[in-house]
């Protein structure tokens, strides 16, 4: 059995991003045979699931896929855990992304790769698709996901993950903030969470 993690970054981020690179750094030294995964997502939301789904799709067989999304990745992880069944962990997820951006219309610019693009209203719509209509099951499904969020996200109010996902596997730390704060000391648990030997 090959396994797989895809670490799937947020809106506006990269591989570069501190959480992506303490993953990166964990796995490839306590399970130097899990393959790590964190591609560069293309900007609009119906191409960067499309390139998720390409990833995972490629793989057949012996293959287990595990999910890692912060932010609006873990929007996406969210998708993904629910088309293909994949056990996910969540790091302040956004809940309803194409209400967030919409302060976000414009030109925005990557910090980490400086690209330049614009964030349109077919960009939300496309996120909206993306929404997962049926609700959260109390039985099976809910031990798909680990759900970690910290009251002090000064960019998402912490309380919608809590409700949305409240029949699943949640941690609730104080203080801390959108980053995720010490998410290097959690990394154990994560593994632990996929069951990785």
């Amino acid at each position: 059995m090959v396994n797989h993690i895809l670490h799937i970054h947020g809106f506006n981020s990269s591989p570069l991003s501190t959480k992506a690179e303490q993953s990166r750094k964990f796995f490839t030294l306590h399970f130097p045979e899990v393959v790590f995964h964190c591609p560069q997502l293309a900007t609009s939301p119906a191409q960067a699931i499309r390139q998720l789904e390409q990833l995972i799709e490629q793989t057949s067989g012996n293959h287990s896929w595990f999910l890692i999304g912060s932010s609006l990745g873990g929007y996406f992880a969210r998708y993904l855990s629910q088309k293909y069944q994949l056990p996910a962990v969540l790091i302040n997820p956004v809940v309803k992304p194409y209400e967030l951006l919409v302060d976000y219309l414009g030109e925005q610019c990557n910090p980490y790769t400086h690209i330049t693009y614009q964030v349109t209203p077919h960009h939300m719509q496309q996120l909206k698709a993306l929404k997962v209509n049926k609700p959260m099951l109390e039985g099976e499904q809910k031990n798909n996901y680990l759900v970690m969020v910290q009251t002090g996200d000064e960019v998402l109010d912490y309380q919608q993950a809590v409700d949305e996902y409240q029949h699943c596997t949640m941690i609730v730390e104080k203080g801390g903030d959108h980053s995720f704060v010490h998410f290097d000391k959690k990394l154990t648990t994560i593994a632990e969470f996929f069951n990785l030997k």
